[in-house]
């Protein structure tokens, strides 16, 4: 077993428009609307790197920011774990479209902006970071594998860790074999030990099987079903409700990762606070 505690969270997604704006559509206090996702062009960035940011950044710089809201750490000196199961889908149609076109002349931005840790290097330049980063994927289970993969470094290096998790569309007509439900993303911010910004101790494990808990999250489950990203959502539901949960998720064919959360004593969720803004 795997134990961390969370500082922060960040979200972004349909009708969910930062975490403290979320909270309340988690605990179904109010009525969740689908709404576009808004997002502004990422002020950490300088001027050339903002123009340069494709959606997939600003939404990692956007759900990054939100989870450093509340915690009082240095963005800088935190490791990073980016988890996205195919990653610019815009920008990878774009390549094809112009490879399969008689002028293959293709942007350099566009080239730099395909390869999987682009966000990973823009969130570098935002934060001055220079701390250790990854960029992983595992198709439908990359938020899984990206939790799991942020606890194991928080906890065996003894260090935080902010995980970022993100997807978005890909264009017809790769969006007929490769359909993602909408553009989502979420950032947790995992200490290896409580503090006095945890709110929440998470403990996973990973165990045989190949059926994940079964979920109903009202208005929310074709959000969850149909964006890999989006499997966060029950433990995005089990943070907001800030009670103890116990529920597994999929991950590989034939193991199930299971996650319990529990209540951080005088903990409280995270607030907005200075380093995020509402759309960073």
């Amino acid at each position: 077993m795997i134990r961390v505690y969370i500082e922060g969270v960040g979200l972004y997604g349909p009708g969910l428009d930062g975490w403290v704006e979320s909270v309340p559509v988690l605990l179904g206090r109010r009525e969740y609307v689908a709404t576009p996702v808004r997002l502004q062009p990422a002020p950490l960035l300088p001027a050339n790197e903002r123009r340069r940011a494709v959606e997939t950044v600003r939404l990692a710089l956007a759900v990054g920011a939100d989870a450093f809201a509340a915690s009082g750490r240095d963005p800088a000196a935190t490791a990073t774990v980016f988890a996205s199961s195919g990653g610019d889908g815009e920008t990878i149609h774009h390549i094809l479209s112009v490879l399969a076109s008689s002028n293959r002349e293709l942007s350099p931005t566009r080239f730099h902006n395909s390869v999987h840790n682009a966000p990973a290097g823009y969130w570098g330049i935002a934060t001055g970071s220079r701390a250790a980063s990854s960029s992983l994927c595992c198709h439908d289970d990359s938020f899984a594998a990206g939790l799991l993969e942020a606890a194991v470094q928080a906890s065996s290096g003894w260090q935080p860790v902010l995980l970022i998790a993100y997807d978005v569309q890909y264009p017809a007509p790769l969006s007929q074999v490769r359909p993602i439900g909408a553009s989502f993303a979420v950032g947790l911010l995992l200490v290896p030990e409580p503090s006095g910004a945890a709110f929440v101790r998470l403990d996973l494990d990973l165990l045989p099987g190949s059926q994940a808990s079964d979920f109903d999250l009202p208005g929310l489950e074709d959000l969850r079903r149909n964006t890999p990203a989006a499997r966060s959502l029950p433990l995005l539901v089990a943070l907001a409700k800030n009670e103890a949960a116990s529920f597994s998720l999929n991950y590989l064919d034939d193991i199930v990762l299971k996650l319990s959360t529990i209540p951080v004593p005088n903990g409280a969720p995270a607030t907005a606070g200075a380093f995020g803004s509402k759309a960073s």
